[in-house]
């Protein structure tokens, strides 16, 4: 078993392969990358039994086989190299010789056929989209998901298929982010949780790509595929909550901002505010809104004033300053809206501007009690 590549284009390969390998694996062969070789093809495998991604490359090769390699040995050494071709040659006593323009080197290798092969999708539903699609609806909504493991199904983003349109959906009960496609529609409808670990590394692979992506989907995995790629990923089992009970639908209160005014003024009041709240009190007037930030136990106090475009009764009302810093800067309009009702009730964000056709974006905020002492 012998083949020639170039070192950065295996290299560039691998590094995005082996995000999908954990630092801790419970089984030894998944500290590997799974080289299978036919005729100019390598297919190279990485998988945490998750996630499993695969890839094939244009090698120079007239052999065929399989090796497990170490993933971040062969990582390590690929990025001493500068440009060049290498030769890899399998030898007997289970090492691989690799050979460049200035040396030969000597690793092990595990036999191919200990790695886990990745699930098959009978009976696959089927909705293709444009790379970039899917990552901008990753990017809108993945930081809005939580951390809990308490609470798997909000670990992940929901992503809800059907013949009106495709809707993304990422919360932890404190913020949430509903991201729709109404241009892009789906056959059936169909509605599955998506891990974040995968998905991160989609939204860097496709992210401005024009490329098609293929996603099949059933009750237990999703395969995304494009170019010479797919992932085959695990779906998170349960429930996701019923978002659209959250979401205000009376909401009279209307304030419009600049959106880049609106974060510095978020930003910087920030650094006044309680380290456990992180709290940022809205207060609007007629076309007044005051915003300020306290934390009593320092001292610490800042506050802001702007003539505002609101519509509605006057409103005092408290968000959490790190959410409403990660919402707004992951629009890219020029101006907001803010939709409020009461003062315990979310807050609802949307972009004014700036948004493709066929694509909404809504955000929500949950508010934060006021202290009537402040």
């Amino acid at each position: 078993m012998k083949f020639i590549v170039s070192s950065s284009y295996l290299l560039k390969k691998l590094q995005v392969f082996g995000g999908v390998i954990n630092n801790n694996n419970t089984m030894p062969i998944l500290d590997n990358f799974l080289f299978e070789l036919s005729t100019n093809s390598l297919t190279i495998s990485a998988s945490d039994l998750e996630t499993t991604v695969r890839g094939t490359l244009e090698v120079e090769s007239d052999s065929e086989g399989s090796i497990a390699v170490s993933a971040k040995l062969l990582t390590d050494i690929l990025k001493t190299f500068s440009e060049q071709p290498l030769t890899f040659l399998v030898k007997e006593n289970n090492v691989i010789e690799i050979s460049s323009t200035t040396g030969n080197y000597t690793l092990a290798y595990l036999d191919g056929e200990e790695f886990p092969r990745p699930v098959a999708l009978p009976e696959a539903s089927k909705v293709t989209m444009i790379g970039d699609v899917l990552a901008t609806a990753v990017q809108k909504t993945i930081f809005a998901a939580g951390n809990d493991d308490l609470r798997p199904t909000m670990s992940g983003i929901l992503f809800q298929f059907s013949e009106n349109g495709l809707t993304f959906v990422g919360t932890d009960a404190h913020k949430l982010v509903k991201y729709e496609r109404l241009d892009i529609k789906a056959n059936e409808a169909a509605d599955f949780i998506m891990p974040k670990k995968p998905l991160n590394i989609l939204k860097g692979i496709l992210a401005g790509s024009e490329t098609e992506v293929t996603v099949e989907y059933n009750e237990s995995n999703a395969k995304f595929s494009f170019d010479d790629m797919e992932f085959i990923c695990r779906l998170i089992d349960g429930k996701y909550p019923n978002y659209d009970a959250v979401i205000p639908k009376e909401n009279p209160n209307k304030l419009i901002l600049n959106r880049s005014q609106f974060y510095s003024s978020i930003n910087r009041l920030s650094l006044f505010s309680n380290k456990t709240t992180h709290q940022v009190r809205l207060k609007i007037a007629g076309s007044n809104l005051v915003i300020s930030a306290e934390d009593v136990d320092y001292s610490n106090k800042g506050e802001e004033r702007f003539t505002c475009n609101y519509q509605g009764d006057d409103l005092e009302i408290g968000f959490n300053s790190k959410f409403l810093k990660e919402m707004i800067n992951n629009l890219d309009s020029d101006e907001i809206l803010i939709e409020m009702s009461l003062p315990n009730r979310a807050g609802l964000i949307t972009p004014v501007d700036g948004l493709d056709e066929g694509e909404k974006v809504l955000m929500l905020a949950m508010p934060i009690m006021l202290n009537t002492n402040q």
